[in-house]
């Protein structure tokens, strides 16, 4: 897969800059594309689009007004399809793709001072890409105003500008500025999603479950309670919204998730738990299997999860959860599984050797576990 920095290159910056002259003709194009791929090559994603920031600074005009102008000419003028995340520019009628990155990210810094105007930029953009990233200023800054405008926005015709208002305001957006006031007090998002739990676009729903899923990170009863309401008399595809957005709570075996979900505690007769590789070279498998029954003659619904407790330097340990089998199984019948999980070097985690441990989960409860060497 090519790396997303890529999308950044010499073809489309070139390309941007051919529309922007279109609609300011002093725009200078061999100066802004000479700025934006200076040292391109040793530049990541972030820093590839700040730099086309900084030229978009220094060669539009100075007044925002007149450069948010410019800069709506200058789009795609087809806001209906999906927006495929590999596209650059269209080919023939304007800017699209990931070239909105960069112009969300200048309009939040060039428009703090008409924030109604800067907004209403941002919801144009959007509609050709995506503005999660560059509302996120705004949000901080002039968060009054802007929660009044996105609760308009619940209600555009729009898919792209309905999911804005979710996407742009997660506490926890990966790769964008962390919302402080939402982490402490969620409750400002959580009534605009209350307008989008139903909404007709399973884009704009994937979202709302994604900012679900966010506050429960610091709010786990709050995002319980709102499950439990969101379910009732809900659709099945609230009902998938509700299990996205509570993906972490069941991960870690949150006991109020886990119940409004139907996953109650079981009991388990466990008949075997077996580690069949009691030493694992890094890059190999660890492999395990679990033969257990539950008594009783009622079927319960199951979720099998196990737990690595990787060692770290200082010999502590540190669990990770793996999600494993979601099913159903009834009272007096066993279940018997096995399973293979390769313990490979990854760019996130630094391996140590020494004794480490799995351990299994059944419906948020550890019921068994073992010990194993990581040779490094």
């Amino acid at each position: 897969m090519e790396p997303f920095k890529n999308f950044f290159n010499v073809k489309v910056i070139r390309e941007m800059a051919e529309y922007l002259v279109v609609w300011h003709p002093p725009f200078d194009v061999e100066g802004f594309v000479s700025f934006c791929i200076k040292d391109i090559e040793k530049r990541e994603l972030k820093e590839r689009s700040q730099r086309i920031v900084g030229g978009l600074e220094l060669f539009l005009p100075e007044g925002f007004s007149e450069a948010a102008e410019i800069l709506l000419a200058s789009l795609d003028g087809d806001v209906e399809g999906e927006i495929d995340s590999s596209q650059k520019t269209s080919k023939v009628d304007g800017i699209r793709g990931w070239p909105i990155m960069p112009m969300a990210d200048y309009v939040a810094l060039r428009g703090q001072g008409d924030v109604e105007l800067a907004m209403e930029v941002l919801r144009q953009l959007t509609m050709r890409w995506s503005s999660e990233f560059g509302i996120r200023p705004f949000l901080k800054n002039h968060p009054v105003m802007v929660l009044e405008i996105l609760s308009g926005w619940v209600n555009d015709e729009n898919a792209h500008v309905r999911r804005l208002v979710s996407e742009g305001t997660r506490p926890l957006l990966p790769w964008g500025m962390r919302l402080y006031q939402f982490v402490e007090d969620p409750a400002p998002v959580v009534e605009l999603l209350e307008h989008l739990k139903n909404d007709e676009s399973e884009y704009v729903r994937r979202s709302v479950a994604n900012n679900l899923n966010d506050i429960s990170k610091n709010h786990p009863d709050l995002v319980v309670q709102i499950a439990r309401r969101w379910l009732k008399n809900g659709s099945d595809a609230r009902d998938r919204l509700v299990r996205h957005g509570l993906r972490t709570l069941i991960k870690k075996g949150h006991g109020g998730a886990l119940s409004v979900l139907g996953y109650a505690p079981v009991r388990v007769d466990l008949f075997n738990f077996k580690v069949e590789t009691a030493q694992v070279i890094l890059g190999e498998e660890l492999v395990f299997e679990l033969e257990f029954s539950l008594p009783g003659k009622a079927e319960h619904p199951l979720i099998l999860d196990f737990i690595v407790h990787h060692r770290l330097a200082n010999g502590k340990t540190s669990p990770k959860v793996f999600k494993w089998k979601v099913f159903t199984l009834g009272g007096g019948k066993t279940a018997h599984h096995k399973k293979r999980h390769r313990i490979k070097p990854i760019t996130t985690r630094r391996y140590y050797g020494g004794m480490h441990r799995v351990e299994i989960v059944l419906n948020g409860a550890v019921i068994c576990g073992q010990d194993f060497e990581l040779v490094v």
